[in-house]
C-alpha cells in the first residue's frame, strides 16, 4: 500500500522559515517524481515544486521559487520542503504528492498525481 505521511506544519508569524516532511512507503521511492501541492482555503490546489529520483533537478512555481527550497532523501524514503520568507498567502495545507509538474490542462486537478499524504496545515499570521 503507498503511504505518504506529512509532518512538520505549524502556525508562524511572517517571515518566519519551516521544513516539512514527508515519509513515504509501499512504492520504489527512489525512482519517483514527487511534488509539494498546497491548497488554500477557499481555493484550487496550487502545484509548488517537483523534484526527480536522484534528487537534483528540481523544479518550482513562479510564486515561491525564490522562497521555497524541496530536497528528498532516498535513503530514508523522504521528502522535504523548506519554506522561507513565509507570509500569510502561504497559509495552507500542504500536501506530498507523487508524481510531477503538471502540464497546464491538470493544473488543479488531483487525478495528475497517483498518491497524496494526508496533508499538514501551515498558517501565517501575526
Amino acid at each position: 500500500e503507498v503511504q505518504l505521511v506529512e509532518s512538520g506544519g505549524g502556525s508562524l508569524q511572517p517571515g518566519a522559515s519551516l521544513t516539512l516532511s514527508c515519509a513515504a512507503a509501499g512504492f520504489t521511492f527512489s525512482t519517483s517524481i514527487m511534488s509539494w501541492v498546497r491548497q488554500a482555503p477557499g481555493k484550487e490546489i496550487e502545484w509548488l515544486s517537483s523534484i526527480n529520483g536522484g534528487g537534483n533537478v528540481p523544479n518550482y512555481a513562479d510564486s515561491v521559487k525564490v522562497r521555497f527550497t524541496i530536497s528528498r532523501d532516498n535513503a530514508k524514503n523522504s521528502l522535504y520542503l523548506k519554506l522561507n520568507s513565509l507570509k500569510p498567502e502561504d497559509t495552507a495545507m500542504y500536501y506530498c504528492t507523487r508524481g510531477g509538474r503538471p502540464p497546464t490542462s491538470f493544473a488543479t486537478d488531483r487525478s495528475w498525481w497517483t498518491a497524496w499524504g494526508q496533508g499538514t496545515p501551515v498558517t501565517v499570521s501575526s
